[in-house]
């Protein structure tokens, strides 16, 4: 398992334990870890998040299904600042011209819940942003609030982080 801190600054903590109901060995980060494996972690069998957003992996380096544990529900709107059509999401969409989405761009998102991966080419490829309703109280105005590396609207597949 790797966990990722979803924001580059701030005090990000979480706790994770190697047994169920916060038994076991613990551990604390307040930064990204690639592989619990290094720290002769098996499994990670509970977590507490004391504060911050996380993202869970599956696989060491950040890779496999992403965990997260909230129902998630997003509205993507076709221009900046919430204006033109809109959409509500509440599952995955490898394809959001498959939808009925014109275009392969995204104007702005509002984050009602859970925490959302934005990718600029269907099938989850190319750049990807990390949304989620705790920053920017889940407001997303225009693609330079989506991450540092955000150069373009362009987005064109959407998933849900889960569990």
């Amino acid at each position: 398992m790797a966990l990722q801190c979803t924001k580059t600054a701030g005090h990000w903590k979480i706790v994770v334990w190697d047994e169920e109901g916060f038994q076991g060995r613990r551990h604390e980060f307040t930064a990204e870890c690639p592989s619990v494996l290094e720290l002769g972690f098996e499994t990670v069998r509970s977590l507490k998040v004391l504060s911050g957003a996380w993202v869970g992996f599956e696989h060491a380096g950040f890779r496999g299904q992403q965990y997260n544990h909230r129902d998630s529900r997003l509205t993507i709107y076709e221009q900046e600042n919430f204006l033109g059509r809109k959409g509500e999401l509440n599952d995955d969409y490898p394809s959001l011209q498959a939808m009925g989405w014109e275009g392969n761009e995204v104007g702005s998102f509002h984050v009602h819940s859970g925490a959302w991966v934005c990718s600029q080419f269907p099938g989850y490829r190319g750049f990807q942003y990390v949304l989620e309703c705790d920053h920017h109280s889940g407001d997303y105005k225009h693609f330079r609030e989506w991450g540092s590396h955000a150069q373009t609207f362009q987005v064109q597949s959407i998933r849900r982080i889960q569990q």
